[in-house]
C-alpha cells in the first residue's frame, strides 16, 4: 500500500544567516506537479526566556520559477550596479566557506518525508 502524504520532499537545502535560517523545499504533489517552497525562520527570545520561530513561507510553483528567478536576478543586479559602494559589491564578491550544513543534502543524506517535522528540526 502506498503510503504517500499529500506532498513529497525531493531536495532540501538550508542557509543560516544570522538569526534567520532560510529553507529551500523542493517538493511533488501525489500527480508529480512540482513546486518550491522557501520559508524564512526566525529566533525569537520571548520573555519568560523561552525561544520561539517566527515563520513565514512562499510556495512557488513550476511554471512561474523562470519569472521568479528572473526578478530576483534584476532585483540583486539593481542593488548591485545602483546602491551599492564598489567595496561593498568586492565584499559580496569575495569566496566565502559555508558550513557543512548549509550545502545541498545528498539524496541518501536527507531524512525520509515526515510531514509533522518542523522546519527548524534539521
Amino acid at each position: 500500500m502506498d503510503d504517500r502524504h499529500d506532498q513529497e520532499e525531493i531536495y532540501s537545502q538550508r542557509i543560516k544567516a544570522g538569526k534567520r535560517t532560510y529553507f529551500f523545499d523542493v517538493k511533488a504533489t501525489r500527480g508529480q506537479d512540482y513546486y518550491l517552497t522557501i520559508t524564512e525562520s526566525k529566533r525569537r527570545q520571548n520573555g519568560d526566556d523561552s525561544v520561539s520561530y517566527e515563520k513565514h513561507k512562499i510556495f512557488l510553483y513550476k511554471e512561474d520559477f523562470l519569472k521568479f528567478v528572473d526578478a530576483l536576478q534584476d532585483a540583486v543586479d539593481y542593488v548591485r550596479e545602483e546602491l551599492l559602494s564598489p567595496e561593498e559589491v568586492a565584499e559580496l564578491d569575495r569566496p566565502r566557506d559555508y558550513d557543512d550544513r548549509d550545502q545541498p543534502r545528498r539524496e541518501t543524506e536527507r531524512p525520509a518525508f515526515d510531514p509533522n517535522r518542523s522546519d527548524d528540526s534539521f
